[in-house]
């Protein structure tokens, strides 16, 4: 703008045609992620051309980055490189049971995904979600079966760590959906929601939707210490209601394991010790209706906000009835079926993945507040899992 304005106020001077009216400079988008029907550029064109301080690093970075961009085979050129291979692509996904419908989704998604490039995919599970041994147990087995790859949702985020790293040491790529390792680079690379800002969201929600929030009383029904997932969830809650675990609103921590039954247990015993229990926070949608069980039963229903994380189609229905206010919704098909399409990108390429893919988070709730992004059941139900 401002050299084309000095050049042509120099060319009026020196007898030019004095300029009037308006002159586009231009605008372009810029992304890493170019879509159909979009017009943009890659950040390699937007950082040469970007105003401000260039770090020559951070130039190249965006360059390497553009190129990878480029470079990026399609399904079917990944399923004709897999083909000229001329032997068979084994990878494996394990998950933390196979009977959640998070899971069940998961395992439609990387199924798909095999098919679609002509590999075989092999699946395994723990018996609840907690459960390492038998993790343990299926890592080994699919290690001897010859996997390339391993997409796996660790029961144990730090238990199971010795056991990746020994896989990893024959040569398999092991990517971790949905929960992180501790640490997280124990794994090669995280496709995942980010759980903390799941929970951030439904925290969010809660104190806005809460008549006093400042005089709730909460009870937060999760995993044991130490699984990343539940830290995430409920330190995302805790964070985004403005309080942490030393608030004398806390008044009742259980864990469920992630299961309806467990979950009604659960909220029985924190109606017992505190019946003046008046909002939830739990880790996944199956434990917040064996909450709503429990809150039904002692006839407390319609004094008890329950907020939750999943947003699969059975969750979005109970946002809908109004046994859950609020859930942030994830989606599981996308995590494992990018999984499988990059264990596939590695045989094809040897680049091994690296790093965080955060695989989207959405607040679903029929009652949307002020100052919190949501969208409404309609938009939960079209995008929902089960």
């Amino acid at each position: 703008m401002a050299s084309l304005g000095v050049e042509t106020i120099v060319a009026a001077i020196q007898g030019g045609v004095v300029p009037t009216g308006y002159t586009d400079t231009g605008v372009a988008l810029i992304t890493a992620n170019p879509v159909d029907g979009v017009d943009s550029e890659g950040v390699g064109y937007g950082y040469e051309n970007c105003w401000g301080d260039q770090n020559p690093e951070v130039l190249a970075m965006a360059m390497e980055l553009e190129g990878a961009a480029a470079g990026m085979m399609s399904v079917e050129e990944m399923a004709a490189a897999i083909a000229d291979l001329g032997e068979e692509v084994i990878v494996g996904l394990i998950t933390k049971t196979e009977t959640n419908p998070f899971f069940v989704k998961m395992r439609e998604g990387a199924q798909a995904a095999a098919d679609a490039l002509g590999i075989t995919l092999l699946t395994a599970s723990g018996q609840f979600d907690t459960d390492n041994a038998s993790q343990v147990t299926a890592i080994e087995n699919m290690v001897a079966a010859g996997v390339q790859g391993i997409l796996l949702v660790p029961a144990d985020s730090s238990a199971i760590v010795p056991t990746i790293e020994w896989a990893r040491e024959q040569g398999v790529i092991v990517i971790a959906l949905d929960t992180p390792t501790n640490p997280e680079d124990a794994s090669n690379a995280l496709f995942a929601t980010d759980n903390f800002q799941a929970g951030v969201l439904i925290g969010e929600y809660a104190r806005a939707a809460m008549e006093n929030p400042d005089a709730a009383v909460i009870a937060l029904l999760g995993l044991p210490p130490g699984i990343t997932v539940n830290e995430l969830r409920q330190g995302g809650f805790l964070e985004g209601y403005g309080i942490d675990m030393e608030s004398d609103q806390i008044v009742c921590v259980q864990d469920t394991q992630g299961d309806q039954t467990l979950g009604q247990t659960a909220m029985e015993n924190c109606l017992v010790a505190n019946p003046e229990i008046n909002l939830v926070y739990t880790i996944n949608e199956p434990a917040a209706f064996g909450a709503y069980t429990a809150i039904e039963n002692a006839d407390v229903a319609d004094d008890v906000m329950i907020v939750s994380v999943d947003g699969g189609c059975s969750g979005v229905e109970g946002v809908v009835d109004g046994r859950i206010a609020a859930t942030s919704q994830q989606y599981p098909l996308r995590m494992a079926s990018l999984g499988v399409e990059t264990l596939a990108r590695f045989v094809i390429t040897g680049e091994a993945p690296t790093g965080y893919t955060d695989t989207g988070v959405t607040l679903i709730t029929a009652n949307p507040v002020d100052g919190v992004d949501s969208e409404d059941a309609d938009f939960g139900v079209a995008n929902c899992w089960g």
